[in-house]
């Protein structure tokens, strides 16, 4: 398998694979200690995904209390691939807890942060730099402005967010557009067979304003590889989180997994990589032979049966005011008698180069 497809990031000239490769578990430090690798373990792991045609890293300052950033610098320098790679990071999480400037979105901290993250990754730019998360404090004309200089700098070449309420993002680019500064171009969010809540607002909007969604925790934690059915480990803690549907969901998904000789993760990732308003799904790796597992998620189609199978199966269903924003609502409200679309069907068909 290959990952020899690449597509736009967003609104932008940005090539990147379809599965990311996420490195969380990149080093034994801090908070992620618990099931991080060290470097010798995780260098086939990069290795593998570099072979196989990947281009899009994802770390962040506060992986593996920094760790992940300084492997990964190293990896890309052993590999001479600093130009090849789309190299993403991102920062919030505070540096110095009794520092109040040491944490957040606020202009002081984000360039802190950014220079701390250059240094261990041992380059003088990144690709792509995102806010981690949201801090609900720090007005979102700081960040914009901010992103802005840093790429004026040099010192970023795109930039991002990653879980943030709809709202904020589409006020960001919306700030971005209105002034002529960095647009955003990639929206980093959790999203699953399991927790496809973006649908509702997100997708849409970064459909809309041009951020591509970059899918993290696609496989639900590990949940949807079946593996905490079985009593496999992890399940007493984990079983906590999830509700009867969720636990149902798995019979279908193994379902489709065995019409189409695949595993249960394999047709999650791609479920999810194929998913509209998708850019990319992030994955990570305990070993590059998981790892290549989940790089032939890409390998095989969904027919539209079994497609339909999951979609129903994992659908949430519209609540509150969303319920006005389905198609029968609106065919309803606007004209029942004839059918109102946006565009006929390959108004704008896809631009390949193969």
């Amino acid at each position: 398998m290959s990952l020899d497809q690449y597509y736009l990031l967003g609104r932008s000239g940005l090539r990147v694979s379809r599965l990311a490769l996420g490195t969380m578990n990149f080093g034994t430090g801090g908070f992620h200690a618990a099931y991080g690798k060290t470097e010798d373990e995780v260098r086939p792991i990069f290795r593998k995904y570099l072979d196989e045609g990947g281009n899009f890293l994802d770390t962040a300052d506060f992986y593996t209390a920094g760790e992940s950033e300084t492997i990964l610098g190293r990896l890309i320098a052993e590999a001479n691939v600093r130009d090849r790679v789309v190299l993403t990071t991102k920062f919030t999480n505070s540096v110095d807890p009794g520092d109040p400037n040491a944490g957040g979105n606020g202009r002081k901290h984000m360039i802190r942060a950014l220079e701390a993250s250059l240094r261990r990754l041992g380059t003088d730019y990144v690709d792509l730099f995102l806010l981690h998360t949201w801090d609900r404090l720090t007005p979102v004309e700081e960040v914009v402005r901010t992103l802005d200089d840093l790429v004026r700098a040099g010192k970023i070449r795109y930039a991002g967010l990653s879980d943030v309420p709809a709202w904020y993002a589409a006020r960001a680019q919306s700030i971005a557009e209105a002034h002529s500064l960095t647009p955003m171009i990639n929206l980093q969010l959790p999203y699953s067979l399991v927790q496809r809540e973006i649908e509702t607002e997100h997708v849409p909007m970064g459909q809309s304003l041009g951020l591509g969604v970059t899918a993290w925790s696609p496989l639900a934690g590990g949940f949807l590889t079946g593996k905490y059915r079985d009593g496999g480990a992890g399940r007493l803690s984990d079983a906590q989180t999830w509700t009867e549907r969720d636990w149902q969901l798995l019979k279908p998904l193994e379902e489709v997994a065995s019409k189409l000789g695949v595993t249960m993760a394999q047709v999650a990732i791609n479920w999810v990589a194929t998913q509209p308003g998708i850019a990319s799904a992030i994955v990570g790796a305990s070993s590059a032979g998981q790892l290549g597992k989940s790089m032939a998620a890409l390998d095989f189609e969904i027919p539209a049966g079994l497609r339909a199978v999951l979609d129903e199966a994992s659908a949430v269903p519209p609540a509150s005011v969303y319920r006005m924003f389905t198609a029968q609502y609106q065919n309803w409200i606007v004209s029942p008698d004839l059918k109102i679309g946006d565009k006929p069907e390959g108004y704008a068909p896809a631009v390949r180069n193969w």
